[in-house]
């Protein structure tokens, strides 16, 4: 069994076609979807191009995707910014009902097993949370609080969108990175890969430009931002861990 691993895409659609187009050749046996899959400028097209994956691709939700379905629904989503909460109604506007309703179903985590790592829990944030953040300076004695009970020697998240292992007692955690709005050094899109031998991090590098492009003609009143922060240019992952631990000590 191979896996690939495609965390917080984000409706960065062409990031998602170039590493899928990878894929062709990786030829895994599962593609994992590990959630916020829509939040951004193509969320239509995101949901559209994996649905053509058919029984290949597995999903987890995020709490990006659970905020959209609570937008959709009306709902109120006290507990974002300002910018956030346009966001989620924005692309609540864009998708469907039925986009809505396979949104709303999806699993907050799965366990699958490959031959040789054993049983692997999938989940967005942690085991316990869809939104609870940790990086890779966060204190170990807070990690083994996050991770205690775990039953699983492999954790595969995301969330947070940088890429790194982090090694809890026994539990081996694996951040996938983001396939749509990574920190990182380089610009990119971010994955994991899950084979029988172990695990690889990748990267997939895509035309930027024409990225850029497709994502102003979008509709999404925040696609310029999105081009500037997160396909042309990337925040560090050093800033990232800034930004993350000062939200994690808020809460």
């Amino acid at each position: 069994m191979r896996i690939a691993a495609l965390y917080d895409i984000h409706g960065n659609l062409p990031a998602l076609n170039a590493v899928l187009e990878e894929l062709k050749e990786v030829q895994p046996d599962l593609i994992f979807i590990g959630g916020d899959i829509v939040s951004g400028p193509m969320p239509v097209q995101t949901l559209e191009r994996l649905s053509k994956l058919g029984d290949k691709v597995h999903f987890i939700r995020g709490n990006g995707d659970r905020e959209v379905v609570m937008a959709f629904d009306g709902k109120p989503l006290p507990h974002m910014s300002e910018k956030g909460s346009e966001k989620q109604h924005w692309v609540a506007k864009q998708i469907t009902r039925s986009q809505r309703d396979f949104l709303a179903q999806l699993p907050e985590q799965t366990t699958i097993g490959i031959e040789g790592l054993g049983d692997i829990l999938f989940c967005h944030a942690t085991p316990h949370s869809d939104e609870e953040i940790f990086t890779p300076i966060t204190s170990k004695e807070r990690l083994a609080v996050i991770f205690n009970g775990c039953d699983q020697q492999i954790v595969v998240c995301g969330h947070t969108h940088i890429q790194f292992k982090q090694q809890v007692g026994e539990v081996c955690i694996l951040n996938a990175g983001s396939v749509g709005m990574p920190f990182a050094d380089q610009p990119g899109a971010y994955w994991l890969l899950l084979t029988p031998e172990g695990y690889e991090f990748k990267r997939t590098t895509y035309d930027t430009v024409t990225a850029a492009r497709e994502i102003r003609a979008s509709s999404d009143p925040q696609a310029q931002e999105f081009v500037e922060t997160h396909v042309l240019n990337v925040l560090t992952e050093a800033k990232g861990m800034e930004i993350l631990e000062s939200i994690a000590k808020k809460r």
